[in-house]
C-alpha cells in the first residue's frame, strides 16, 4: 500500500471517478474535487501530488495553482496540469507556475499512472537530497541557512565562531574533536590561533546556552564533545 495521498481537482465528475479508481487501484489514497472553490477549502498540506484540470469555472486550474505556490503550506506540492489544451503558451504557463507535468487530454490511464508514479519518485528523491536546515536537540535548534541558534524559540546571540563550533559539534553528536580539529574547522583561515582561544570560546558558549552547557563535554586528553543524555 502506498502511503501517498492524491487529490484529484476536475470538473468532469466521471472524469474524477475514473482516475480515482484506477489511482487507487495503483494503492494510493485520492480525494476529488470538482472545482478549483471546492479543492481550496480543503487541508490541501496533507496532499502529496495534485492532479488539477486547467480548464474550470471562475477558477482555473492555472488560478488555484498560483494561490497555492504563494502558500508556503503548499507551495512544495507537485502538480500535474491535466487539459484539453496543449499549445506552447498554455505549456509555458503551466511550467512557469511550478508544473511538475502536463498531460493533454483525451490521454491513457496507463500514462497517467505512470507520470503520476514518475512525480512521486522525483519529489522523494529530492527530498532525500535536500540539505539538511536545521539541526535539533530537545529544544536547542540551529537553523543552518539563517545561521542563529535558539533555545525555546529566543534566538542565542553568538559570535560567528561560537556558533561554528556549536553548529560542529551537535552535527556530529557523540564524537570527539581534538583543538586541532577544531582549529582546522572553525578556524582554517586563519594563520596563527593559540590553543586558549578554543577554550575560551568553549567556556562562552556553555554559559549562552545555559543548560546545554554541560552537555558540551572536555575529554581530558583528546578535546571536546557534544554528548546526548
Amino acid at each position: 500500500m502506498n502511503e501517498y495521498r492524491l487529490l484529484v481537482v476536475d470538473d468532469e465528475e466521471d472524469l474524477c471517478e475514473i482516475l480515482k479508481f484506477n489511482l487507487e487501484n495503483e494503492g494510493y489514497e485520492v480525494d476529488t474535487a470538482n472545482s478549483a472553490e471546492e479543492a481550496l477549502k480543503m487541508d490541501i498540506s496533507k496532499y502529496n501530488l495534485l492532479l488539477l484540470d486547467v480548464m474550470m469555472g471562475e477558477i482555473s486550474g492555472f488560478k488555484m495553482a498560483n494561490i497555492l505556490k504563494k502558500d508556503a503550506k503548499t507551495s512544495h506540492i507537485p502538480i500535474i496540469f491535466i487539459t484539453a489544451k496543449d499549445t506552447e503558451n498554455d505549456l509555458v504557463t503551466g511550467f512557469n507556475l511550478g508544473a511538475d507535468d502536463y498531460i493533454s487530454k483525451p490521454f491513457s490511464l496507463r500514462e497517467v499512472l505512470a507520470r503520476v508514479k514518475a512525480v512521486l519518485r522525483r519529489t522523494a528523491d529530492d527530498e532525500a537530497n535536500k540539505p539538511e536546515e536545521q539541526i535539533v536537540y530537545n529544544n536547542l535548534v540551529i537553523d543552518i541557512s539563517k545561521k542563529k541558534a535558539s533555545i525555546d524559540n529566543e534566538e542565542i546571540s553568538l559570535t560567528k565562531k561560537e556558533f561554528e563550533i556549536l553548529f560542529l559539534l551537535l552535527q556530529h553528536q557523540g564524537r570527539v574533536f581534538s583543538r586541532e580539529d577544531i582549529l582546522a574547522k572553525v578556524w582554517s583561515d586563519e594563520v596563527y590561533v593559540l590553543d586558549r582561544t578554543i577554550d575560551v570560546n568553549i567556556t562562552r558558549l556553555r554559559k549562552k546556552i545555559g543548560q546545554y552547557g554541560k552537555n558540551i563535554v572536555t575529554r581530558l586528553g583528546y578535546g571536546y564533545c557534544f554528548e546526548t543524555e
